[in-house]
């Protein structure tokens, strides 16, 4: 009986060991420039994006999608401190436009998500 309680006192803390909570897993957006700033037609901005985790600037990668779904990757042009990227977005006509994210963790987990946005005339 004893040796029972050993292996299944070694197998939790195996178990527990592994165990890492979801929202530490992913690097989820909580804020980003678009929300204050709307970009302008015709002119070259940048926007910044905050996330609740420190992220692989190298490792992620961002496309700006257009008219009939078409995606153009995004310069990636710096992150100022963990958890925050900016993004150079060339000038663009009026219209409506999303940024597609794949971002990865510090912890090598991959987080896609897309931020809409609209160009002001």
């Amino acid at each position: 009986m004893q040796a029972h309680i050993k292996i299944s006192g070694l197998l939790s803390l195996v178990l527990l060991a592994g165990y890492q909570p979801v929202a530490s897993a992913h690097a989820v957006v909580t804020d980003y420039s678009l929300k204050l700033a709307p970009i302008h037609a015709h002119q070259a901005d940048k926007v910044s994006l905050n996330f609740n985790s420190k992220i692989e600037l190298g490792l992620s990668q961002v496309f700006l999608v257009s008219k009939g779904d078409q995606l153009s990757p995004l310069e990636i042009a710096r992150g100022d401190r963990q958890g925050q990227m900016t993004i150079a977005v060339p000038a663009l006509p009026p219209g409506d436009y999303a940024l597609k994210l794949k971002v990865f963790a510090a912890d090598g987990h991959l987080t896609e998500d897309v931020i809409h946005f609209t160009v002001a005339p």
